[in-house]
């Protein structure tokens, strides 16, 4: 026995609209095809579901099977649901915003992976200070941002990114497996005024150290130039590390911090059904890069999503 859910569909159909006519016009079908497919489901069921008078309706074992025809039906229609939502979550375009670390250190990784990974989706980036991704997320400037130590909130994290001394190979402590900050304290510090300065400050105050950097420049790129111009030292991100040229060398720091590296949508609007895809496709494919590299010391983030604490 052969039962298909076009079958079903007719057979509903003139049960509720009450003739084949009626039926046909509803699921914009000829009636002699709403005819075929009823008759072929009682020649599976080797007897008749129908009284054709007007209206139709339904005989004993019509009526019997009337309930479990819904059943299957509406099954079927969660099952479309169900990928139609899916498909919605692997379409579109995401404008991702991040701090000026982040868009130079970790996206253009995320971007080659995403379009190989997710190439339905689109990301467009948004860079600026930490006050502007919150900013351009709330106003709708940018549909999602990857936000360091956000408070707590929906979102999920997709690295913990902990602190490196950043010194010249030819530095006396550029040997070492590890760097304790009181051990540069004879050195000129060089720091970029942005949201990681209340970090660094946190690890000079760690140590019992006063923080009195040296020189203060804005651009990420100039700070690592001035480093290997033998200027100064500095402290940066683990995520910094795809930008260090060879002649410099980042290595772990005592003591010890790190931030959280979280990938989030609006608290205030809904979020972009493609953000969690992103979110999971990153998680995943960061898992895999940080554990071959020296940042595995920490741990990858779990990928899960979860309340931020």
């Amino acid at each position: 026995m052969t039962v298909n859910l076009p079958q079903l569909r007719a057979f509903l159909a003139v049960v509720d609209a009450g003739g084949f006519s009626a039926a046909a016009a509803q699921l914009g079908m000829s009636q002699s095809a709403v005819s075929h497919a009823v008759a072929s489901l009682e020649r599976e069921l080797a007897a008749p579901l129908l009284v054709r008078a007007s209206p139709v309706r339904t005989t004993a074992l019509g009526e019997r099977l009337l309930p479990h025809a819904r059943i299957a039906l509406s099954a079927i229609r969660s099952v479309e649901e169900i990928a139609a939502d899916a498909t919605a979550t692997m379409i579109g375009t995401v404008r991702l915003a991040a701090t000026p670390t982040v868009c130079q250190g970790l996206i253009p990784t995320l971007l080659r992976h995403w379009r190989e990974d997710q190439p339905r989706i689109t990301v467009r980036i948004f860079e600026g200070d930490s006050s502007e991704v919150s900013a351009w997320l709330e106003d709708g400037t940018a549909d999602a941002a990857i936000l360091i130590d956000p408070p707590a909130g929906p979102g999920i994290q997709l690295a913990t990114d902990s602190y490196r001394a950043l010194l010249p190979r030819d530095h006396p402590l550029a040997g070492e497996p590890l760097v304790d900050i009181r051990d540069l304290e004879d050195d000129q510090f060089l720091i970029s005024p942005n949201g990681c300065e209340a970090r660094i400050r946190t690890i000079h105050s760690l140590a019992g150290l006063r923080f009195t950097p040296t020189h203060r420049v804005r651009d990420l790129a100039t700070l690592i130039s001035m480093v290997q111009a033998g200027i100064g030292v500095t402290v940066l991100s683990e995520v910094s590390r795809t930008l260090i040229p060879p002649d410099l060398i980042l290595l772990p720091l005592e003591p010890q911090t790190s931030r959280r590296l979280v990938l989030t949508g609006p608290n205030v609007r809904p979020w972009h059904p493609a953000i969690r895809t992103l979110a999971e496709s990153a998680v995943s494919h960061l898992a895999r890069t940080i554990s071959r590299s020296p940042m595995s010391a920490e741990g990858p983030a779990q990928p899960r999503s979860q309340r931020m604490s």
